[in-house]
């Protein structure tokens, strides 16, 4: 596995420390991006192109755990290690019950978190995830990363909010994507406007898909989305 193709979103809060492991990570042919509280690491992960996330559980304004929910929920199938402080039984079951692959008590050493790494991308598809980002929808082809859904030689560029939410739905594909689960990790809320928006994106969607009748999303009153090709 080449690692020089893993984009590693990390997120700390120490500066000391980030710093340390993105300089020590680079060193080891990573691309690293830090960030230094929950909320801007959130709007980072939306805006980038990361295919494995190092989150401290101690995070300004949005913990790792809820940040790794917003995250698991836009892309499932990407791995995370939690970093932090307290060794609590209880906030590792969590941390495993939201996804995690694996979890780090500090301190801790810098090629101990480097092995780490390494098992979790031996244990996980990480090609795969790291091609999460593309998606052959019937005759489309969905590139999240440059949110251009592709026709033959015709390419629409989506907004990114519409690339988001057909993101959700390609990750799942034929399977139920919860509304909440959507309005959530794309809105941050689950009110009577967002539900209203994302219908009217739903819409939009169908429409950019018109030219392939094989291409279905399916509403699932009060419940959900599925998209489908037959």
């Amino acid at each position: 596995m080449n690692e020089t193709k893993v984009n590693i979103i990390l997120a700390e809060d120490d500066l000391n420390l980030g710093f340390l492991l993105v300089e020590f990570l680079e060193s080891q042919g990573y691309q690293v991006k830090l960030y230094r509280d929950g909320e801007s690491a959130l709007k980072g992960f939306k805006a980038g192109a990361f295919n494995f996330c190092i989150f401290d559980v101690m995070l300004p304004k949005l913990d790792g755990f809820n940040l790794a929910k917003s995250v698991k929920a836009i892309n499932p199938g990407i791995p995370v290690i939690f970093l932090t402080a307290r060794s609590m039984k209880t906030d590792k079951l969590k941390g495993y019950d939201l996804g995690a692959d694996d979890y780090i008590t500090k301190p801790f050493d810098e090629d101990e978190l480097l092995c780490r790494i390494k098992a979790v991308m031996n244990r996980t598809d990480l090609a795969e995830a790291s091609c999460g980002y593309r998606f052959r929808v019937g005759r489309y082809e969905f590139d999240f990363s440059n949110q251009a859904l592709k026709l033959g030689d015709e390419v629409r560029r989506l907004t990114s909010r519409e690339a988001d939410v057909l993101h959700l739905l390609c990750s799942s594909r034929n399977n139920i994507v919860k509304r909440e689960q959507i309005l959530t990790a794309i809105w941050g809320e689950n009110d009577y406007f967002a539900g209203r928006s994302l219908d009217v994106f739903i819409s939009k969607l169908r429409k950019y898909f018109a030219d392939d009748p094989s291409v279905r999303i399916e509403n699932i009153p009060k419940v959900g989305f599925i998209l489908s090709c037959s």
